[in-house]
């Protein structure tokens, strides 16, 4: 990277003079446009590159990380309230909590198309930032329900943000990495900020812990201990969303860096082939994803993996008090589970990164899940070891999500295009956990062994969707390998071509 940066001279002849049937000369990369505004004919960028990367860690990992934890922290708050009082507080109905996991994934879903086309249009961080202090607020309401229409209300309007927040996630989150970082350094990054999910159980259920110990002792002011857990978390998201807005840079040419380290940021990514950021919605791009075969493999893996992820998200305190604990004991015994998923993130992420094994560190991740589901399947009920640890195991599957979040900004080139894959697969995330938690039926209590076999054959099927798709990608490759170079102008990495149109792109599996 110390040599001599594009000229602006070369760059703007370079644009100007591409096939108009290829790429309008308006769908540059604003990563291009940076270029020839701030880079000078001859310019050599001499940085550090691994203090500059540690600078870049430092700016935007803490908030990605703190953004990821609240997100999950804030909607699985429900499940530690449920056997702090909040089902006989609210009067709840009999399937009261399946349905209100359902009324958060059915607004998330109505509302995601519509928030993804958002954070095209709009400055991502700042967009994520007033969402995720508008969720806060909505999280910190249910301190106030007293009924349980009031929470399915608040569940749908917390579905509602969440679901420009996980847009950002998925998306700011997911495109955010991408704009900093090569591709073989992207799945690393995202197993930080998404260990957020490891964490997030972790203190959740010592908080859920300590409240539980709380005593109304006032005669006038009755509060009870769930209604602190939701204000305290929502007041602490609120704070996290006004840090967000004005911490967290857009993108690297909007942040704090040095004009030179922004230069050297985006000319050290321009391998990636997949530019930084055009705010131009292109219909073409969205007709190729959805006209692609592989945007539907990898939507049902999403599916099939989110399934028993969505059931173990929101029952997994129920399922361990059914085993006989008491709620004290349940909430300390949710934590070997974040150990699980904390190793299984750890692992899933390096081992992709290291390897370019994205694929294989799916099925293995799948396996542990399957088989805890069969432990708590077929296990007789006095065998509490064998169905702990079974429960413990279900927690492995999550850390597919970061796997599958790095083949779409690996995979997917156009800015266009991989916003819209990333609608998809949230929208594909809301499916997945709106069957999971359905499985749960009152009927089948405390066992709910359905929903344990249900896990057991979702998942099987969802290992042999990862191989058909890593296989397929594979293919591609071997095919593109076979053709002859394609001819294509400088600056071709920020013109906004997909993957499609580059056939010199290749495919990480």
């Amino acid at each position: 990277m110390k040599d001599d940066i594009e000229t602006h001279q070369t760059t703007l002849t370079a644009v100007e003079s591409i096939n108009e049937k290829l790429v309008d000369y308006r769908d540059v990369d604003a990563a291009l446009g940076f270029l020839r505004a701030n880079a000078q004919p001859g310019q050599a960028v001499d940085i550090d590159e691994k203090k500059l990367m540690r600078k870049v860690d430092w700016m935007i990992m803490p908030l990605m990380f703190a953004c990821y934890y609240l997100q999950y922290t804030d909607k699985t708050l429900l499940s530690y309230a449920a056997i702090m009082g909040v089902i006989e507080d609210t009067h709840m109905p009999s399937n009261g909590f399946s349905n209100l996991a359902i009324a958060f994934y059915v607004s998330f879903l109505f509302c995601e198309p519509f928030q993804s086309f958002f954070i095209q249009k709009f400055p991502t961080a700042k967009y994520l930032g007033c969402n995720v202090i508008l969720w806060g607020i909505v999280v910190s309401l249910n301190c106030v329900c007293h009924n349980f229409a009031s929470i399915v209300a608040l569940r749908v309007l917390l579905g509602v943000f969440e679901s420009s927040k996980m847009a950002s996630d998925s998306c700011s989150l997911v495109i955010l990495t991408a704009m900093w970082y090569k591709r073989h350094e992207q799945v690393s990054r995202m197993g930080i900020w998404y260990q957020g999910t490891s964490v997030a159980p972790v203190v959740s259920s010592l908080a859920s812990y300590g409240f539980l110990h709380y005593t109304d002792s006032h005669p006038h002011v009755h509060f009870k201990s769930w209604q602190i857990l939701f204000l305290v978390f929502g007041i602490i998201t609120i704070a996290i969303g006004i840090l967000v807005v004005l911490f967290l840079p857009d993108n690297p040419m909007k942040s704090r860096l040095s004009a030179e380290e922004k230069i050297y940021i985006i000319e050290r990514v321009r391998e990636n082939q997949t530019g930084i950021e055009n705010k131009r919605l292109k219909t073409k791009q969205v007709k190729e994803v959805l006209l692609d075969y592989r945007t539907w493999l990898l939507s049902l893996v999403v599916i099939t993996t989110n399934v028993p992820n969505g059931a173990v998200s929101s029952f997994s305190s129920i399922i361990i008090e059914n085993f006989g604990y008491d709620e004290y004991t349940t909430l300390l015994l949710n934590l070997p589970g974040c150990a699980v998923a904390f190793v299984s993130v750890g692992f899933g992420t390096w081992w992709a990164g290291r390897y370019n094994g994205r694929g294989i560190a799916i099925i293995v991740l799948t396996i542990p899940t399957l088989i805890g589901g069969a432990l708590m399947a077929w296990l007789p009920p006095t065998d509490k070891g064998g169905l702990l640890a079974g429960n413990f195991m279900t927690n492995s599957v999550g850390a597919t999500l970061p796997l599958l979040y790095s083949w779409i900004t690996s995979n997917y080139a156009g800015h266009t295009k991989k916003i819209t894959m990333n609608a998809i697969v949230l929208m594909s995330f809301c499916v997945g956990n709106i069957i999971g938690p359905e499985t749960f039926r009152a009927k089948d209590a405390p066992q709910y062994i359905p929903a344990k076999l249900t896990i057991v054959v979702i998942l099987s099927i969802a290992i042999v969707l990862a191989i058909t798709l890593d296989l397929l990608y594979a293919w591609e490759n071997k095919k593109r390998d076979r053709e002859e170079p394609q001819d294509l102008p400088p600056d071709y990495e920020f013109l906004d071509l997909t993957d499609k149109e580059n056939r010199n792109f290749r495919y990480l599996l």
